[in-house]
């Protein structure tokens, strides 16, 4: 008999673990144990099920080719054995026996290990707002929960939803209800969506697509009260800034590890929550291994511990394990924190260090923003994407990026985790060969584009205000002039600044009306998305002016109102 393998927990990185040491071990004996009825389920294609993209919930469960990765697909194909609607109650490291009952029989059984693998996953946080056990009060964790709500709406029983919480999982399902027709508004209690992800600037960019699509944004706002009817249904949520009538709610404000059973059997546990690993995704116990949304993991960059739950890590932390699990020596190395997301016709994604997250650890950091067709402009299919990049001013290394857009922000997503992994400068990415062809990009990427940007930053060539910064010097009560070098059809398709500081001069007539434009204030050039802002700056400054910058990001990337 071989190395017995005991695996609690069959969604994400249970099965990868199991499944990888099977394939390097054909001779151990490997059991996963499973609280729930199904194995092996996209719990991240929940929402596109939801929305009918997915027409089948069985989909998420099936291999590429079309088989359901079920108790007899485990032992036919894998020689696994499956425990599923079984759960693993108390672990006993120094007999190295789990014992686990099946919640159905209420059966129990002692299994005894010799390497012993915890993905038990993360759970929902539900906070403890009164009402929350109301009929039609949903978390969105599992395929169970996905069915329920689909079945409500095809019967026709909501009409209205309120999503409380706007962060990844929030915004794909309001896209999900969005499509089949309900109206959805959704209730963050931060200032602005996204809030773990994105910066204020790139949030709004995102905020005002959503508007576009029928949705309704509360942010800056706290449920206080689910409130229900006679029946036990839910009516309507009391928030701080008053009562939305609705006839369901997700609640969708985060999730916390599940580490209950580890902690329980003595294993270390981060203070904020989650089991404790090193890189070979080892807990304080070494013949007990762990990974998945279960544990915490360091960045790369800065080497902090964080909680980033995502399936695609999960996956990631099974290989190391299963190899490990039967004598392989892999590692993992940490995460760049990446995420991305569809928002209609918009992706957002976000990897590394933001500019706040280089405050906090006293980086001195310089950003950009940077707003441009994902193809060339000539290409019929060409769509803008925002990008903000965040680098270190003294190693000139690139630490984070956030892009947002309707055009295509995975690759560059990818490119600037790669870079950031490797410990890649803005020069080495600026000097990246990336591929080129009209209907893939324009000949100087966009990331390529924005790590240009932030180089002349550093090298002192470019010198720029945020959009925030513009709007604190005004309510100030700064003197500057904004110069907007636009041509004049663009003022009314793009809207104009909110205040009357601003001179109007297209860049091309920029050089004849110099005398326009007053040597003694401070002058913040802008247009469209500041390329010809970046133009006015150097024209300005080689007529002899002293005080000139642009506005990142341009008009498109305003995050404020506009005329």
């Amino acid at each position: 008999m071989g190395k017995k393998i005991v695996v609690i927990g069959g969604v994400a990185c249970g099965p990868k673990s199991a499944s990888r040491a099977r394939r390097l071990d054909p001779e151990a004996e490997i059991t996963i144990v499973e609280k729930g009825e199904l194995l092996s389920y996209a719990g991240c294609g929940l929402p596109y099920f939801l929305s009918g993209e997915v027409k089948d919930s069985k989909e998420l469960m099936e291999t590429p080719v079309g088989v359901v990765r079920d108790t007899v697909f485990f032992k036919n194909a894998k020689d696994i054995n499956v425990m599923n609607n079984t759960l693993a109650e108390t672990i006993d490291t120094k007999k190295k026996v789990v014992s686990v009952v099946n919640v159905k029989s209420g059966e129990k059984a002692d299994l005894p290990y010799d390497k012993l693998v915890l993905a038990t996953g993360g759970m929902p946080f539900v906070p403890p707002i009164p009402g929350k056990d109301l009929n039609k009060v949903f978390t969105l964790c599992c395929i169970e929960d996905a069915r329920a709500i689909d079945t409500i709406i095809d019967k026709g029983d909501a009409k209205k939803a309120v999503i409380v919480g706007g962060g990844l999982i929030g915004l794909e399902v309001t896209e999900a209800l969005i499509a089949r027709g309900l109206e959805v508004t959704i209730v963050e209690m931060m200032d602005w969506i996204l809030p773990q992800l994105f910066e204020f600037e790139m949030s709004a960019f995102l905020e005002k697509h959503l508007i576009s699509k029928g949705v309704k944004l509360m942010t800056g706002t706290t449920v206080k009260e689910i409130k229900g009817d006679g029946a036990g249904n839910v009516t309507s949520i009391i928030t701080d800034s008053g009562e939305v009538p609705t006839d369901l709610v997700i609640l969708a404000v985060g999730t916390k590890p599940n580490d209950k059973l580890g902690a329980d059997a003595g294993l270390k546990v981060h203070e904020k929550g989650g089991l404790i690993v090193n890189e070979k995704m080892e807990t304080s116990d070494p013949d007990i291994y762990s990974g998945g949304d279960c544990v915490v993991q360091k960045e790369i960059v800065g080497g902090k511990t964080v909680y980033v739950p995502l399936g695609s890590t999960a996956n990631r932390h099974g290989r190391v394990i299963g190899t490990n699990l039967v004598g392989g020596k892999d590692t993992f190395k940490g995460i760049c924190s990446a995420a991305i997301m569809k928002a209609f016709d918009f992706s957002a994604g976000k990897t590394g260090l933001s500019e706040a997250d280089c405050k906090k650890a006293g980086i001195d950091c310089v950003t950009t923003l940077a707003i441009s067709p994902d193809k060339a402009h000539f290409y019929p299919t060409a769509k803008p994407i925002g990008i903000k990049l965040v680098a270190d001013r003294k190693t000139r290394k690139l630490l984070g990026a956030q892009i947002i857009g309707p055009g295509d922000v995975s690759k560059r997503i990818d490119v600037a985790t790669t870079a950031i992994t490797f410990g890649a400068t803005v020069d080495d990415v600026a000097n990246l060969d990336l591929a080129y062809a009209p209907p893939f990009s324009p000949a100087l990427d966009n990331i390529t584009t924005a790590a240009n940007i932030v180089r002349n930053k550093i090298d002192g060539f470019a010198k720029s205000l945020s959009p925030m910064e513009v709007k604190e010097k005004m309510d100030k009560g700064d003197d500057f002039v904004m110069l907007d070098v636009r041509m004049p059809f663009e003022l009314e398709e793009q809207g104009k600044m909110p205040w009357d500081n601003t001179i109007h001069i297209p860049l091309g007539k920029l050089r004849s009306e110099i005398d326009k434009v007053p040597k003694d204030k401070e002058i913040i050039a802008f247009c469209k998305i500041s390329l010809r802002g970046y133009d006015a700056q150097k024209t300005l400054e080689g007529f002899g002016y002293k005080d000139v910058k642009f506005m990142d990001g341009g008009i498109v990337l305003w995050p404020y109102e506009k005329r």
